[in-house]
């Protein structure tokens, strides 16, 4: 399983935090330890940080609202907006995952407080994964009223959709503040009929449970029952085990959001982009070469051509565009009929000569539908596979005429005619 590390945080930097490390089923990887948040920073390793914040700073409530996704976080400040003092404008709102009873948990705190917890970390070199007020880390127990005393405060879950801390109560008074004291009846105007558990769950330190034993008497005569645990190692393990198995509400949503960090998702194929990248940039230079390779070709055979026709017509303008001569002699000559064997054929020598780059055009001449092409190559085979490159499409007949060793070419020449002729 993973390892989470869960660092509850004080009211300023300059109180101790504490930390431990659990798996995410909330069993102990490590002991609870205290001290800077710097030195919380240096055992973090690659384990996953959730902070516990000071509820007292963050208001805990639920809300019965029908909405849901992005709406809900809209219309949470204007929802609960009557029973808030600050301006809505000021406070930053977070929501859970709805429950059972249909009623969303939400969590209420300063922009500027969170804002301020962050730097706090930041400093020291920790980046929380989650933020959870501490109250959170109380386990939710249907049938139980769970309580946890420490540090002069009292946090209260009552099994059901009430999660708050109380400063400078007694466990007593905390019970009475809900309701659980009086005929175990909730008070709550909004929900006055519920039926709180009768069985409470208390979660203390050794010297609050000699501190409040005259609380304990006292609550067993109006409950049920009273089950009083001791925690040694101070509160803070009891609530990394809840908090570790996904219970809270994360503070860090919406402008305290994490980014998405895309990096993480690409790593893994970062080789295979390289290998891609490093073809692309081959394709794109061989389609480079290929495409200045028939440029000079396309050079060349004008140039041919321009020869050709000043030797039918002496003293004519340098051609820009042999199909338009093509076309005006042809017409010249009163047919009717498309003469392409000269441009068709060309395109088709254009392409053999693209699949052997080794051979050379020394010169092209027309004449009565019959193409000579003088060139040069290595040797024979690339001359016989020219040849046959012609004659592939079926259009055009063509034959080698002559071969000359010159020294380590072969000079040749190839006759195209139209199939068939």
């Amino acid at each position: 399983m993973s390892e989470l590390l869960v660092i509850r945080i004080g009211e300023s930097p300059a109180e101790p935090a504490h930390w431990i490390a659990v798996d995410s089923s909330g069993a102990r990887r490590s002991q609870p330890d205290s001290g800077t948040l710097s030195d919380a920073a240096a055992v973090i390793g690659d384990r996953q940080v959730i902070v516990l914040v000071p509820s007292a700073e963050v208001l805990t409530t639920s809300i019965d609202i029908p909405v849901k996704g992005a709406k809900l976080q809209a219309a949470l400040p204007f929802a609960l907006e009557e029973f808030l003092a600050d301006d809505i404008e000021k406070l930053h709102f977070a929501a859970g995952t709805r429950r059972s009873s249909g009623r969303v948990p939400v969590s209420v705190v300063s922009r500027e407080k969170v804002s301020e917890w962050l730097s706090w970390l930041l400093e020291a070199g920790i980046r929380p994964d989650s933020m959870i007020a501490d109250a959170y880390g109380l386990a939710r127990i249907p049938g139980t009223i769970s309580l946890l005393v420490a540090a002069n405060q009292v946090m209260i879950n009552d099994g059901a959709d009430t999660e708050l801390v109380m400063q400078g109560v007694s466990p007593g008074d905390a019970l009475a503040a809900i309701g659980a004291l009086d005929e175990g009846v909730d008070g709550d105007d909004e929900d006055a009929t519920r039926t709180l558990p009768r069985h409470v769950l208390v979660y203390c330190e050794p010297g609050e449970e000699e501190r409040y034993q005259h609380d304990w008497i006292a609550i067993r005569q109006e409950l049920d029952s009273i089950d009083v645990k001791l925690l040694p190692d101070g509160a803070t393990p009891r609530l990394a085990v809840t908090v570790a198995t996904g219970a809270g509400i994360d503070l860090l949503q919406g402008e305290f959001g994490a980014r998405a960090d895309y990096s993480g998702y690409f790593k893994p194929w970062k080789f295979a982009a390289m290998l891609l990248l490093a073809l692309a940039v081959v394709g794109i230079g061989a389609k480079a070469t290929s495409y200045y390779s028939l440029k000079q070709q396309e050079a060349a055979l004008i140039g041919e051509f321009q020869t050709v026709y000043r030797q039918i017509s002496p003293g004519a303008p340098e051609v820009r565009d042999p199909a338009a001569v093509v076309a005006s002699l042809r017409s010249r000559a009163g047919s009717s009929a498309p003469q392409t064997v000269f441009l068709q054929s060309m395109e088709q020598l254009g392409r053999a000569i693209e699949q052997n780059r080794s051979a050379e055009i020394q010169a092209i001449s027309y004449r009565s539908g019959v193409i000579d092409v003088r060139l040069t190559a290595p040797n024979v085979a690339t001359l016989d596979s020219i040849q046959r490159a012609i004659a592939q499409s079926g259009q055009f007949n063509a034959a080698i005429q002559s071969t000359d060793q010159d020294g380590e070419k072969v000079n040749s020449r190839i006759q195209i005619q139209a199939g068939g002729s």
